[in-house]
């Protein structure tokens, strides 16, 4: 159960991080983030914190 805990939370840190990026570089307009640095780089950081989230939960426990 925890791996799929672990997997499904990075997924979502991916898809906002994405977002964020999106955003904050004002591709993805509509939102009071819109073309502000600080969401064009903190979406990098948690979209990648989420896939090293969904690495670390895949490969499961040491044995």
């Amino acid at each position: 159960m925890g791996r799929m805990v672990g997997v499904g939370l990075g997924v979502v840190m991916l898809v906002v991080g994405a977002v964020w990026t999106l955003q904050g570089l004002g591709w993805w307009g509509g939102s009071s983030m819109s073309g502000v640095d600080f969401w064009a780089k903190l979406g990098p950081a948690v979209a990648g914190l989420g896939v090293a989230l969904i690495i670390v939960a895949a490969r499961g426990p040491r044995t």
